[in-house]
């Protein structure tokens, strides 16, 4: 195949930060994307619905002139969120999802939960309300080995979270290992799971690769080769629990290049061509249409995009940077050639 054209897609997992650095990166995301579920992990947080509508005033006052994108917006759960908040970010109708971060999982969550059964009038509130929770499936138990954090959490806290709350509407995000998609698989239908391109290219080796390759960490961390194949196993079955989710996450060089680098990769300039790759290696092109394009918009109950975007098979080489906050930011595969891209 060298051409593909397919349904404009969505993204389902999204940083976009503030100020200069969203107006720097939301051009790549509006050029591929119709709507992306916009992750609320800011300094200060984003947890009333008034933060809400602040922000995406604000994504939409800095997309460039003749792009059109639509940031569904979220809100951030804390241990003092309340079921008022709930009934709020229902009525507001651009909230589409509460996100569960685990206090100090990754970046900005410092103010995330504590206890997870500390929620559950605001999940009895979500249940009812039917917004969905979105998920950072891992625990920050120090006792816990990194490359175990999603598969504890799966034991110690979501399977009793579901039992608790059978009805409520899940995506367990950026999931990462085999663990994850059975849970999944396995569950009922109002569970489901977004997966991002780095988890479906690389395994852990790519960390290490001649060397400690930062850009290359994120959260969570990147697994076996047999979990990235039970993901893309996954994800290119045509099963529509699980749907496209970059988490692209822009750092600068410096703060990824550090004595203590962030993480998070940045894939939202080329996702598409990246997620076209994956699925290629396992001759399932035919499956990326529904992955990336159908399945997010049903479980969101969102109607699903009528543009279209086409990809074509033409090698072309990463830049080895994009520009960013007069510092710069390295993409994913920075500086190595891959075989799509979009037109």
């Amino acid at each position: 195949m060298q051409k593909l054209t397919i349904t404009r897609p969505d993204d389902w997992h999204l940083h976009l930060r503030d100020g200069a650095a969203l107006k720097a990166v939301l051009p790549h995301s509006a050029r591929q994307f119709a709507r992306a579920i916009i992750m609320p992990n800011l300094k200060p947080p984003i947890r009333s619905v008034a933060d809400a509508a602040a922000y995406r005033d604000r994504i939409l006052a800095a997309l460039p002139v003749g792009q059109a994108f639509e940031p569904l917006m979220t809100l951030y759960l804390t241990d003092n969120t309340s079921p008022a908040e709930i009934a709020a970010a229902k009525a507001s109708k651009f909230i589409k999802a509460v996100k569960y971060y685990p206090a100090g999982a990754t970046t900005n969550s410092d103010s995330g939960v504590t206890d997870i059964r500390k929620c559950d009038r605001v999940f009895a509130a979500m249940e009812q309300e039917g917004i969905p929770l979105l998920l950072h499936g891992e625990v920050t138990d120090a006792e816990v080995d990194v490359f175990d954090r999603e598969k504890v959490f799966i034991e110690k806290h979501l399977i009793p979270l579901v039992s608790r709350f059978p009805k409520l509407r899940v995506v367990l995000e950026h999931i990462t290992t085999l663990d994850a998609v059975q849970f999944v698989l396995n569950a009922n239908r109002n569970i489901a799971a977004t997966i991002t391109p780095q988890h479906l290219l690389f395994s852990r080796n790519a960390l290490f690769k001649g060397g400690l390759r930062p850009h290359y960490y994120c959260l969570p961390i990147l697994k076996r080769e047999q979990h990235r194949l039970a993901l893309l196993q996954a994800a290119t079955s045509g099963n529509p629990k699980f749907f496209l989710g970059t988490d692209s996450a822009p750092h600068t060089r410096n703060t990824k290049e550090s004595d203590c680098g962030c993480a998070g990769c940045y894939s939202a300039l080329h996702a598409m061509a990246l997620y076209a790759e994956a699925f290629e290696s396992v001759d399932a092109l035919n499956h990326l249409e529904a992955f990336a394009s159908f399945y997010g918009p049903d479980f969101y109950r969102l109607p699903r995009n009528t543009e279209t975007i086409t990809l074509v098979k033409k090698t072309w080489r990463i830049p080895h940077e994009v520009s960013f906050l007069d510092v710069g930011l390295v993409p994913l595969k920075a500086g190595e050639e891959i075989p799509w891209q979009m037109i």
